[in-house]
């Protein structure tokens, strides 16, 4: 069984979409198309039906999916694997925040792939934030991937933790709580805010730990990247809290302590049975933090 026409059924039945799974598998839409059908050919069975309202799986692939992604799960095993050399070798999918340069990421990954630089990196971020990241390691869609949600948000999934930091305030620099040494949430009421959308870890968790509170924010201003919160927040258009690790340098935002402890985990998910440079790379991440 060609592997790689098993990968292009995984994507189909994942995206439900040709369209979509080719690029996914960086394909052209008839490649995967073709693939497909070779597959249905080989295995017997048709695994998708095809009409105007779009794509569906089959009974019988639905029957077939569960063996497809074990086999592709073993294949990619057994390309990210340490050789008689000990040279590792393979693909490793990684997903990261859209604002990673202030992390400690790029700098592990440059180090990672001058040691091990037969190791095939790709890296890929989620518009929809640390949920759909999570989510794409447990389809089989990445490896490894850098996580700001609960443990309880990656149901069958390893979670390592590698930091817990605290949020703080940040303020235009002539915002009238300036000079305070820390700010209350009472304080903070009338505020604006500027934040990530829901769906990023930062969000959900500041969200559930303010509803437990009994604190309702107005969210005026939602920016996808974490780095570009302190640049509107300098421009007046709100102000933010933000886990201290994702705070990035800027000079026009004052960064005050906020007096209720509220705790977010910077964390890293893999699947429960890591390839072997999926564990070197989590290794380093564990270092640096």
């Amino acid at each position: 069984m060609d592997t790689r026409q098993v990968e292009y059924a995984i994507a189909v039945a994942d995206e439900l979409s040709f369209t979509r799974a080719a690029h996914r598998v960086y394909a052209v839409q008839s490649t995967v198309s073709a693939g497909v059908k070779a597959l249905e050919t080989d295995l017997g069975v048709t695994l998708f039906e095809r009409d105007q309202r779009g794509v569906r799986l089959t009974s019988a692939g639905e029957s077939v999916l569960p063996a497809l992604r074990a086999l592709a799960e073993a294949e990619a095993r057994a390309r990210i694997a340490a050789d008689p050399g000990g040279e590792l070798r393979g693909e490793l999918r990684i997903g990261v925040f859209s604002s990673v340069s202030y992390l400690a990421l790029p700098r592990v990954i440059g180090e990672f792939h001058r040691d091990h630089p037969l190791v095939d990196l790709q890296l890929r971020s989620a518009s929809a934030g640390s949920g759909e990241l999570a989510n794409d390691v447990r389809r089989g869609r990445l490896d490894l991937t850098l996580f700001g949600l609960p443990a309880s948000a990656a149901a069958g999934l390893a979670v390592h933790r590698l930091s817990t930091t605290r949020y703080d305030v940040l303020l235009p620099a002539d915002h009238e709580l300036v000079g305070r040494p820390s700010i209350r949430l009472a304080d903070l009421a009338k505020e604006r805010f500027v934040d990530a959308p829901i769906g990023f870890g930062n969000r959900d968790v500041l969200e559930a730990a303010l509803a437990r509170r009994g604190v309702v924010r107005n969210v005026t201003t939602e920016v996808t990247e974490t780095a570009a919160i302190p640049v509107f927040v300098a421009a007046g258009l709100g102000i933010a809290l933000l886990p201290e690790l994702l705070i990035p340098p800027n000079d026009d935002v004052v960064r005050v302590p906020l007096t209720e402890r509220i705790d977010w985990d910077f964390s890293v998910v893999t699947r429960t049975s890591p390839g072997e440079a999926t564990r070197v790379l989590l290794e380093r991440l564990r270092a640096a933090y």
